[in-house]
């Protein structure tokens, strides 16, 4: 009986050995333990990273939400949309900015300097200043009427629009533009987004017009030269 149960213990020691395991699979083991660690300390330094610069995003939100001396922007595109994201698709089509090349004014508020900076890479914008605005709506400012372009030449079709805002000639047009009030959307909404003078060579290449005219994004008081310069 003795002999029995030793014999039964024995086996039973024997089951419970844990297998060796091959020295290249304990290697193995190592190795992908330490890409494991080296992936997340990577996901940490990733993830505190796009912390820093959402903060630093939001800073720079903060800085342009409310310039106190500005009240009017400027957007001009300049770049093709092809395969961007569906963000950046909306806030084009919200600026009506729908050609390359198109410019539209856009009052400065909280969120339309938010859309401005989500579409930053795209648009070239800044501060017009009131010569730039007196200039460039007469020349370049068409009506849209019932889906209909017409010329601002005739203050008839103005005061039959707008007349309901106390806007009834091109000069009253032209000043709630340059000093953005209550009622500067629709007004603005009447105007169709402005067609700029770009040379010919400028729309088959793309790369060489920013070479001349510079970096799209913020352009400050400096949206004036552009002004002049397309106009």
């Amino acid at each position: 009986r003795i002999s029995s149960c030793n014999t039964r213990k024995m086996a039973e020691q024997e089951q419970r050995k844990i297998p060796l395991v091959p020295e290249n699979l304990l290697k193995n083991r190592k190795t992908k333990k330490e890409q494991w660690k080296e992936k997340g300390f990577r996901f940490k330094r990733l993830e505190s990273f796009l912390h820093d610069s959402r903060n630093m995003t939001k800073v720079k939100l903060r800085a342009l939400e409310l310039p106190e001396k500005y009240s009017l922007t400027f957007v001009v595109r300049i770049k093709r949309i092809n395969g961007v994201n569906l963000l950046v698709q909306r806030t084009i089509a919200r600026l009506r900015l729908k050609k390359i090349f198109s410019g539209v004014f856009v009052k400065v508020t909280p969120q339309n300097i938010k859309m401005l900076r989500i579409v930053d890479t795209y648009v070239i914008w800044g501060f017009p200043n009131l010569k730039s605005v007196w200039e460039f709506i007469p020349k370049r400012g068409q009506a849209k009427v019932k889906n209909k372009t017409i010329p601002l030449t005739d203050n008839t079709v103005i005061e039959e629009h707008l007349g309901k805002f106390v806007v009834i000639c091109l000069e009253d047009l032209i000043h709630e533009i340059a000093f953005p009030g209550k009622h500067f959307q629709e007004i603005s909404l009447f105007l169709r987004p402005f067609h700029l003078s770009v040379a010919h060579h400028a729309t088959k290449n793309t790369m060489g017009f920013l070479k001349e005219m510079g970096t799209p994004g913020y352009w400050s008081e400096h949206i004036n030269q552009l002004i002049c310069q397309l106009n």
